[in-house]
């Protein structure tokens, strides 16, 4: 990569450029979320056009400004570029300068008229510009795969030169699609189902449910730190913290011990909607994976969903655990997940847990149940909120 002092930062939307009359609300939320991302770099300039967005350093370190982009849902690719001014022989004389310390390398000029008045195509910008280095420099030319693709737009204003193209988030600007409820666990699905929903638009907030003294602090902070990962890719994440406790127990005491897990969910279901309706939230999401569990049959989710009202939605219901396990490693969530830490799922477990409730009874065992149990767990929900900072590097992504 071209390591000279660079001077912006291009931007290409990738898949809002199919948005139609939609398409200025996607990107007036992208940049939003730039900006909000990239706080800490307070020089920033940012110029946005119809299909670029063009981000002046004024001396701030392109490449730390690169890695928070990385994170940005809604940026399909991006560059760090020099500007010169339309003529054949600036660009070719940027162009050299990009690469000319390069030894032993390959490379291949892509060059892109978007100025249909600039005098030369793109073809015989290449070809000038490739004599030139050709000339000038060691390096030889390889049009399939070289080291140094050497981009060059020529755009209405000014020409950019480039030598990487950097791979964005993609998906959708977080908070393009409204608002939606995750219920976090201390698992390894639940954040990367956060993750997905965030990575189609969808704004979060999560929602936990605890039973102290049965978990532990721990597991709590596991929680957090879980969602503190996640505001890599949104800036800020509230956390409701549910008191548990007493469901579970009335639960255990009410209901066989074969439907407890199933009255268990179905009594999540009803908090984090309720809550979830308070917070303007559009819809429910968790991390249920077709047959995983007992309470992720398809049988099981019939019983327990038929409370909600509210959509519920499942990013990760086909996906095979290896596959949800790599999401995982690359949001940088796995570690944590993994850490020995038991939630409310794990403890009471039964040792034959129902995988075909039948809805009768459950709709009989839940009146058993005191309604003020729901009442009083909303009424103690402790909100936490989470802003995001550069603590978290290196991750990859999809």
């Amino acid at each position: 990569m071209y390591n000279k002092q660079y001077e912006f930062i291009v931007c290409r939307y990738g898949e809002l450029s199919t948005k139609g009359k939609n398409r200025k609300d996607f990107t007036r939320q992208l940049i939003k979320n730039i900006k909000a991302q990239c706080e800490q770099f307070e020089n920033l300039e940012y110029r946005p056009t119809f299909d670029r967005l063009y981000i002046t350093l004024n001396g701030e370190d392109g490449e730390a400004v690169s890695k928070e982009l990385s994170k940005v849902f809604g940026l399909s690719s991006f560059s760090l570029a020099v500007k010169v001014e339309k003529d054949l022989d600036a660009i070719a004389d940027a162009a050299y300068e990009c690469v000319k310390d390069e030894t032993d390398k390959t490379f291949k000029i892509i060059a892109r008229r978007n100025d249909k008045s600039f005098p030369h195509v793109s073809d015989e910008i290449n070809r000038y510009v490739a004599g030139k280095i050709l000339r000038e420099t060691e390096l030889k030319v390889n049009v399939r795969k070289p080291d140094i693709p050497v981009l060059i737009e020529v755009r209405k204003d000014f020409a950019y030169i480039m030598t990487s193209k950097i791979e964005g988030a993609k998906g959708h600007p977080v908070g393009i699609q409204g608002k939606v409820m995750v219920m976090l666990s201390g698992g390894i699905d639940s954040p990367v189902a956060g993750y997905l929903m965030m990575k189609r638009g969808v704004e979060i907030e999560c929602i936990h449910f605890a039973s102290p003294p049965y978990t532990s602090m721990e597991a709590q902070n596991k929680v957090l730190e879980l969602a503190q990962k996640l505001t890599d890719f949104q800036h800020t994440i509230r956390v409701h913290i549910v008191p548990f406790t007493q469901m579970q127990l009335a639960i255990y005491k009410a209901v066989p011990e074969s439907y407890a897990i199933t009255m268990m969910r179905r009594m999540m279901l009803r908090i984090g909607e309720a809550y979830a309706l308070k917070r303007r939230c559009l819809a429910l999401a968790n991390g249920e994976n077709l047959g995983q569990v007992a309470s992720q049959t398809l049988h099981s989710m019939n019983a327990i969903t038929s409370v909600a009202n509210m959509p519920i939605l499942r990013p990760l219901l086909t996906y095979d655990k290896l596959e949800i396990i790599d999401i995982a490693q690359k949001i940088d969530t796995y570690e944590t997940s993994i850490l020995p830490f038991e939630d409310c799922c794990t403890i009471f477990t039964p040792k034959n847990p129902t995988t075909r409730p039948r809805l009768e009874k459950v709709d009989f065992y839940e009146s058993k149940l005191d309604p003020e149990l729901i009442t009083n767990a909303i009424e103690g929900i402790e909100t936490i909120t989470l802003k995001h900072t550069v603590a978290h590097e290196e991750t990859a992504f999809l």
